[in-house]
């Protein structure tokens, strides 16, 4: 193999670090066992020589019915001269960063097949500009790449490239949107089809964990819907990362509820942080079954739902109490008159 040699200022001790992603893919639809992807990073410090090295392997694993095919191809991780805002970014982020700084976290849900990175769509793509020699518009060049750039037609998990997701939770979007295929064989997004398929399956699998480069963030499913992907529909829920008035918010939250497929009961105010997870429903009419959730509040525990605040009952107003007595007193006045 050979490693990439870094100059380091500090180094007056022997720190060896090691971190293992494994990252499940497929090749074809048809496959029944989806390959395994597994980067493996060694970083190794010296104190003779005030050097890095830096050594990646890349193992794919595919499987048939007959036969098992393993190849291993060494590579150097490429350096990248711009890294928007690296204080407080954790050890894992910046070694995955340094593959593709595209990288903008992990999303994992429990019960089902997500447990994937998730890319941070790069907007409009030039020609020659580090991701192919193609044109490339937005929100579409990890719909059929993987994380190392190469093409994959079940793509890489992304959101979308309006989205803030930093250090920063002041200036994060209030609804972050995470774009993933529907596979036949659930990898991707195909196993979110779950929650409408099989009774019962919310109650198994109501959080979401979402870590950023910089921190990990727990959200409550709140409601899913099937909606219209068309362009010109008026929920155009793909547009609607910044929702900074409380009317933007409301609006967006009520249409949920108004299709919701199932009553979570989960309690959603505006200044909650939202997390959208879209995925294909049927290619006839281009519509998409949409995942949305909400950032645990304090006290709320991940894995406790009785731990999540629900919607409250709303009190009637005093007109609506008033009018409710006076109901109940002629009701009595009447079963009081003698016959």
């Amino acid at each position: 193999m050979n490693p990439i040699k870094v100059i380091s200022v500090l180094s007056a001790f022997v720190a060896v670090a090691s971190i293992s992603v494994s990252i499940l893919m497929m090749r074809e639809k048809e496959e029944v066992i989806a390959p395994v992807v597994t980067m493996s990073e060694e970083v190794t410090v010296t104190e003779t020589e005030a050097e890095t090295e830096v050594v990646t392997t890349i193992t794919s694993l595919s499987s048939t019915e007959t036969s098992t095919t393993v190849t291993t191809i060494a590579t150097t991780l490429p350096v990248y001269d711009y890294i928007p805002d690296n204080r407080g970014m954790t050890d894992f982020s910046r070694l995955l960063r340094k593959q593709n700084k595209d990288f903008a976290g992990w999303l994992k849900i429990s019960n089902t097949m997500v447990n994937y990175p998730v890319m941070k769509d790069p907007g409009e793509i030039q020609p020659n500009s580090g991701y192919g020699a193609e044109y490339c518009p937005p929100d579409e060049f990890y719909l059929h790449h993987d994380f190392d750039k190469n093409y994959l037609f079940e793509g890489t998990l992304y959101m979308d490239y309006r989205d803030v997701f930093g250090n920063d939770e002041a200036t994060q979007s209030e609804n972050i949107v995470i774009y993933g295929h529907n596979m036949l064989n659930d990898s991707m997004f195909g196993s979110l089809d779950h929650y409408y398929q099989i009774d019962g399956f919310y109650n198994s699998s109501q959080f979401i964990e979402l870590s950023s480069n910089y921190k990990e963030y727990n959200y409550v499913i709140f409601g899913y819907i099937i909606t219209s992907g068309n362009a010109g529909v008026e929920f155009d829920y793909w547009n609607r990362e910044e929702l900074d008035t409380k009317e933007d918010f409301d609006w967006y939250v009520g249409k949920i509820r108004e299709n919701q497929m199932l009553d979570t009961g989960v309690d959603v105010k505006y200044g909650d942080k939202l997390l959208t997870l879209s995925t294909c429903y049927a290619d006839a009419d281009n519509s998409r079954f949409i995942i949305c959730a909400r950032r645990l509040r304090d006290g709320e525990v991940v894995g406790n739902f009785a731990t999540v605040e629900k919607i409250k009952p709303e009190e009637p107003t005093t007109e609506e109490s008033q009018t409710e007595e006076n109901q109940i007193d002629e009701t009595e006045e009447i079963q009081d008159i003698p016959t």
